[in-house]
């Protein structure tokens, strides 16, 4: 591996015992900042760092990691929830929560030893820190510079609608807009939402619907039999630019019964999918990245004498138990650990790098035995997702290591069949099999709106397109598409089609409740 050593061995450790107070902060994120820049050449964002309590910790969970966020129930649905598993102790709480933003903040605990706050600020401060900064997805997606301002001109907007036009009103529009929040994003590139003017804009947009009418719904016939612009289907889904697979974006500008605060909360809402979209699919790019960082960083500390033997066994097992990896048929077993899986890549590609066999040669003849293993990380954490990481560098070595193999399910056979085993023939099929399931593309349901009768009865037709022959579950589609139907105002019908035959294989009608006024 390549890494400068011209840091000094330090005479005595920056800190000794479990107690932390300002200064040993100070004087931590200092040195971790020098091995992170100089040894890593890690490339972040300003930090600032907040120290928050088990409660406040608990708090920022409920609200999806962001303690800035608008209001809503299901928030405190979930405090209470993680609140009673924490306090019987049937769950631990996140050491740290951080924010992809510039500054990046990240949180810690009070309740944290020493090597606790260490151990996090080289994971959050700097390997979090650095993966958002760098990799492709959240430079084209998110915008970390307006973020902050956005939750705080959200949290304000919802409070004022809330005061205007009630609680129940505006709960009633986010349950809605929150169900359909996995089908509120942009799965293709396209210009980046400047969220520091989002404030501007929406004064803007108001000013305009106070002006002007919907020019959509002008162009309806009013009389049966009268001239109609839309002769043909093909020119009703132009004029509507559809297929549409952004249900929310859809409903924001085409809902015709929608007011316009609450297309503005749609367009909360949307924002907040689109900013978590990167994060549901560099999961185990991420926390490799965070993890590997925080242990090679804490590792050099140790060889230079900045902490001490008891520090780095407390960091050991912490570590530990972070990338522990149960066995199948362990109760605790929830499929692969993120964390185990991102950082067992990470350092295979490290060995590829620097201890490669015949074999590692062979598969990865760009960089085995480069000597250069940061270069190759770092390449990867800015060029990568998950899907893509694991077809590119899942080695037969560590598809050993973690004895991986290709079951085939198929509901219409009467037994599952080993399609591949951890062997020469099999070590592309399980590569192959393993990246699929982090296909956000392939793992979550493809809906898309595809047309609406806007001469009749102005009826939502929607299409999913089915893979596998895995319908929807009946019970969950037609509660969603509830949602749906009370956005759109009028009745929604999807139909389910089989991708490969076309086959039409079942339909859900849904009617509106009405319950989110005229």
């Amino acid at each position: 591996m390549t890494m400068l050593t011209d840091t000094p061995v330090v005479a005595a450790p920056l800190y000794e015992g479990a107690d932390w107070d300002y200064d040993k902060l100070r004087r931590v994120y200092d040195a971790i900042e020098q091995v992170a820049v100089k040894d890593l050449g890690l490339n972040t964002y300003a930090n600032q760092i907040e120290v928050i309590t088990s409660e406040q910790m608990l708090d920022a969970y409920s609200s999806i990691g962001m303690p800035l966020l608008y209001k809503h129930w299901s928030f405190g649905k979930h405090f209470a929830r993680d609140e009673v598993l924490y306090r019987k102790g049937l769950r631990g709480l996140a050491y740290e929560i951080v924010i992809n933003s510039n500054p990046c903040i990240s949180y810690i605990m009070e309740e944290n030893t020493m090597t606790m706050q260490a151990l996090v600020t080289a994971h959050a401060a700097f390997g979090h820190n650095h993966f958002f900064k760098n990799n492709y997805l959240f430079q084209q997606w998110t915008d970390a510079d307006g973020i902050l301002d956005y939750l705080e001109f959200a949290k304000g907007y919802v409070a004022k609608c809330e005061e205007r036009y009630g609680h129940a009103r505006v709960e009633r529009v986010l349950d809605a807009a929150h169900a359909l929040m996995n089908h509120g994003v942009h799965r293709y590139p396209r210009r980046r939402s400047d969220l520091r003017n989002e404030e501007r804009r929406e004064q803007e947009r108001r000013s305009h619907e106070e002006t002007t009418f919907n020019d959509l719904w002008r162009t309806v016939p009013t009389k049966p039999g009268g001239p109609s612009l839309f002769t043909d289907r093909d020119r009703r889904r132009a004029l509507l630019e559809l297929p549409e697979e952004n249900i929310l974006y859809f409903l924001e500008k085409k809902a015709p019964r929608l007011q316009g605060w609450q297309r503005e909360l749609l367009r909360v809402v949307r924002h907040l999918s689109q900013y978590f979209y990167p994060q549901r699919q560099t999961k185990v790019m991420n926390e490799g990245c965070a993890t590997w960082c925080h242990y090679n960083i804490l590792r050099r500390m140790h060889e230079r004498g900045m902490i001490t033997e008891g520090a780095w066994l407390e960091v050991l097992h912490s570590h530990t138990n972070v990338i522990f990896q149960p066995e199948f048929d362990d109760p605790r077993y929830g499929g692969l650990n993120p964390y185990a899986l991102g950082f067992a890549m990470m350092e295979d590609i490290e060995r590829i790098a620097t201890n490669p066999t015949e074999e590692d040669r062979y598969w990865f003849p760009d960089f085995a035995g480069s000597g250069d293993s940061v270069t190759v990380l770092r390449d990867a954490w800015a060029n990568f997702r998950d899907e893509s990481f694991i077809l590119q560098y899942m080695s037969p070595a560590l598809i050993r290591k973690f004895k991986l193999f290709h079951v085939q399910d198929d509901a219409r056979e009467p037994e599952m069949e080993i399609k591949a085993i951890h062997n020469e023939r099999g070590y592309r099929s399980i590569r192959q099999s393993l990246a699929r399931q982090y296909d956000v593309a392939w793992i979550e349901a493809d809906i898309q709106i595809v047309d609406v009768d806007l001469t009749g009865d102005r009826k939502l037709m929607l299409e999913h397109r089915v893979t596998n022959q895995i319908l929807l579950e009946d019970e969950d589609a037609r509660a969603v598409l509830q949602h749906l139907s009370d956005l759109w105002g009028y009745e929604v019908v999807m139909e389910e089609i089989d991708a490969a035959s076309g086959a039409r294989l079942k339909k859900h009608t849904v009617g509106p409740r009405m319950i989110l006024g005229a």
